[in-house]
């Protein structure tokens, strides 16, 4: 079985925004664009455009209805969530630690967590392993595929510093994707995890995931406040002169 580094020099991972994330994909689809040509290279389809398409994909999307809740002020009407799920580079990988040939192994330079594809048999144990269903077989190649945390795009120098960072962080049109070292408790991104009190998924299972998530907040009430009493022209004669009115009364 495959051993776990004592430490990690960083812990580099993923900061996702569950209160600004729209579900629109363009996560998903920029990391198979980049994964499919990169380090997990190819990454397979089948029937892509059929009724019954199938495939590897790192990064997948699922959203969420919440029902309304008249006691709750702002969620009357209820909330969609979108949940991006991909590997969670843990702390404490079951699918590392339970891997025969060593091919799931954890960096120890980043913490990142990858998979050899030339010491991979497809045995799938990293699968039944991981609590998150983060792993996905590639039927064309017959080995265990994941999310790299683009390993070979954020220290690519060939490439603007801006885009050394995931390509679905750098997709994401809302800013609901954050990279970084969450090690650092002064990093960007640890301290927006501090500010919004953001979660570890399923972390009763004790595996510590290194991505956090962080959690929607609450609706502000839509209602919106009563217009100012319009004044009468015929008290301050010409629309200029209620206009005057108007702001005179409003700035005092």
């Amino acid at each position: 079985m495959t051993t776990l580094p004592k430490t990690t020099t960083k812990k580099l991972g993923l900061v996702i925004d569950l209160d600004i994330c729209v579900g629109c994909q363009a996560c998903a689809t920029s990391c198979k664009e980049w994964n499919t040509g990169g380090y997990s290279a190819p990454l397979s389809d089948h029937d892509p455009y059929g009724a019954d398409p199938s495939g590897a994909w790192l990064n997948r999307i699922h959203s969420f209805e919440f029902p309304g809740d008249a006691a709750t002020p702002g969620l009357a009407d209820g909330k969609t969530v979108h949940f991006p799920r991909s590997c969670l580079h843990c702390e404490e990988p079951a699918c590392v630690t339970v891997c025969p040939t060593g091919a799931s192994y954890k960096r120890e330079e980043d913490g990142i967590v990858l998979v050899n594809p030339d010491t991979c048999i497809g045995c799938k144990l990293c699968s039944w392993a991981c609590p998150y269903g983060a792993r996905e077989y590639d039927y064309d190649h017959g080995v265990m595929k994941k999310c790299t945390l683009c390993v070979d795009r954020i220290y690519n120098e060939h490439i603007p510093e801006e885009d050394r960072i995931p390509a679905c962080v750098r997709a994401c049109p809302t800013g609901a994707r954050a990279f970084g070292d969450l090690g650092d408790p002064d990093s960007d991104v640890s301290r927006n995890v501090a500010e919004r009190e953001g979660f570890d998924l399923l972390a009763e299972m004790g595996y510590k995931p290194t991505n956090k998530y962080l959690p929607p907040r609450k609706r502000v009430d839509p209602t919106p406040e009563p217009l100012p009493e319009a004044v009468p022209l015929a008290k301050h004669g010409s629309r200029m002169d209620a206009l005057f009115a108007w702001v005179d009364k409003t700035l005092s």
